[in-house]
């Protein structure tokens, strides 16, 4: 396994220090060793493809299936299975959203293939791109952001969303731009068959002639690749020089906000913006863009002529104007409001599903849902959104354990007693405000 990485790591030094270099020979390092690494690392309850082998099932017979792919990708013979579709809910909305579920040996493959090309174009990616990225999280993109405004001459916030955006990209691009550093014929095959791999719904195929299904381990790379190019650097080389004032792009998979000094360089940004996407076949979704007035400038003067400073939302939360214990000014964040209505909703679910359990299985259950939303939204300043969480869940469990006998409802102290056996995690704060300067990365 050392050695592995270490011939990986080979890849990512001469990617780093040649940038012009095109990779010819890189299949070689899709190893069994990497693959059963990866394959260790995906959840033993992951959904199965349209082959409806579980993990475990993978893990028993991987001495027999793994030489074969191997074998097949250095003949470029290996033709990865159609994807089975899904839907989870939409955060605020009627309507599902697809997602893709490969096979859990497909999965694996396209995670190593991923694994050895995230060597090469880490050296590529700007700092201003968050999200399916090694070691780069939600919380880096909350904290980069929130530095920019707090700190920079920020007066004006893009914000911004991409109309499906993972079923938009052109096929052709993806490869153009892929060609740019990688020229092994083995590993372009390999993605040009993922690309128009199809998708298996209700036991019907589907052809794919553009985008790339969201789900994969591949389709995260592809998405990064495909915005590098077409966003970043424009932003970077093109827009940046310009622009009359200052400008901060930070942007997590298809979500970005474009921070402006001045709103004259806002207005002609979103003029060529349009411009600049549609030559790459993606557009804005209007619905989830817009410009607002913000920042501790825009603060000031808004109040000085008696308007209120607008919010914008990125990330699952929504930043507002606030001030520190100083009176200063500092941005305020806190958990959208879809997001919360979400939790509850999800919240209930569970406990209708697992109400004559075991109390302590329950309290257990309970307790893992909160944690993870503690963990993400537990950031400075927003204690009075986790609380919210956090009362409504005790309520709505009491209410459900009193649906559980005829004898009508639970009374209080009794419910407190046992809150006192089986009680349930405290709203904690993960990020308070040091910690989210320290995650900065500008």
């Amino acid at each position: 396994m050392p050695h592995m990485r270490t011939e990986i790591d080979r890849v990512a030094e001469k990617a780093r220090r040649v940038k012009s270099e095109k990779f010819t020979s890189l299949a070689h390092h899709i190893t069994p060793e990497l693959l059963k690494e990866n394959l260790k690392k995906i959840p033993k309850r992951s959904g199965v493809g349209i082959d409806n082998q579980s993990v475990e099932e993978a893990r028993k017979e991987f001495e027999k299936w793994s030489p074969e792919m191997i074998q097949s990708i250095h003949r470029k013979g290996y033709k990865p299975p159609p994807v089975r579709r899904a839907y989870i809910p939409k955060i605020g909305k009627k309507e599902m959203r697809p997602i893709a579920l490969p096979t859990t040996k497909d999965k694996v493959l396209q995670k190593s293939t991923a694994d050895v090309l995230n060597a090469i174009y880490e050296q590529d990616f700007l700092e201003c791109s968050f999200g399916g990225r090694p070691n780069r999280s939600a919380h880096q993109a909350i904290a980069t952001l929130n530095t920019v405004i707090s700190t920079k001459k920020v007066s004006w916030i893009y914000e911004a969303d991409l109309k499906n955006y993972f079923g938009s990209l052109d096929h052709k691009r993806v490869l153009e731009f892929m060609m740019h550093r990688v020229k092994d014929p083995r590993i372009i095959t390999l993605i040009r068959r993922w690309l128009k791999a199809g998708v298996m719904e209700d036991g019907k195929y589907q052809s794919i002639e553009e985008g790339t299904p969201q789900g994969g381990p591949i389709s995260v790379l592809i998405s990064n690749v495909y915005l590098h190019y077409t966003l970043d650097l424009w932003v970077e080389k093109v827009v940046k020089p310009r622009m009359r004032g200052e400008i901060y792009l930070v942007r997590y998979i298809d979500d970005f906000v474009v921070c402006f000094q001045y709103r004259s360089d806002a207005i002609r940004f979103q003029k060529v913006l349009k411009k600049r996407l549609a030559k790459f076949s993606l557009e804005i979704e209007p619905s989830k863009t817009r410009l607002i007035e913000f920042g501790r400038y825009a603060e000031k003067w808004r109040k000085s002529r008696g308007k209120k400073v607008e919010t914008f939302y990125f990330l699952g939360l929504t930043w507002y104007c606030s001030k520190n214990r100083n009176g200063n000014y500092k941005v305020g964040m806190k958990t959208e409001k879809q997001r919360l209505r979400r939790s509850h909703s999800k919240m209930k679910m569970l406990l209708k599903k697992i109400r004559h359990f075991k109390l302590r299985d329950q309290k257990e259950a309970i307790n893992r849902v909160l944690r993870g939303h503690y963990r993400y939204y537990g950031v400075g300043g927003n204690s009075k959104s986790l609380n919210d969480v956090y009362f409504k869940t005790l309520k709505t469990w009491r209410k459900t354990l009193s649906s559980r006998s005829q004898k009508g409802n639970l009374k209080w102290d009794k419910f407190n007693k046992i809150l006192e056996t089986f009680p349930l995690e405290r709203p904690k704060i993960y990020i308070p405000y040091k910690r989210i300067e320290s995650l900065a990365r500008l």
